[in-house]
């Protein structure tokens, strides 16, 4: 997949420019169906769990992902564009620990 066409680059500037929580949330939630959110927000948790090497079957229970993306997110991880690994260093120091979280 083309990640630098003019359409992308314009989303990834638009998302650059939110300046609050209540910005972001008002605009993913206009560009997004709430289940697009929530689907994108279990990936994102699911990230983080795989960094702090939670088993698949404890994330696959918190996350309702299936093994397959769970197991896509993995590798994205380990070799994907180092997005997910930068991020997770970035917000570890402001966000609770996802494992943590337990309910």
């Amino acid at each position: 997949m083309n990640l630098n066409t003019p359409e992308i680059e314009d989303l990834l500037r638009t998302i650059r420019s939110l300046q609050t929580q209540k910005d972001a949330k008002a605009f993913f939630r206009d560009l997004l169906t709430e289940k697009e959110i929530q689907e994108l927000s279990m990936r994102w948790k699911a990230a983080q769990m795989l960094a702090e090497n939670i088993p698949y079957v404890e994330i696959q229970k918190q996350t309702g992902l299936s093994s397959a993306t769970v197991a896509r997110i993995s590798k994205w991880l380990s070799s994907g564009m180092n997005g997910y690994k930068k991020m997770i260093t970035r917000n570890s120091h402001t966000h609770p620990s996802p494992k943590k979280a337990r309910s």
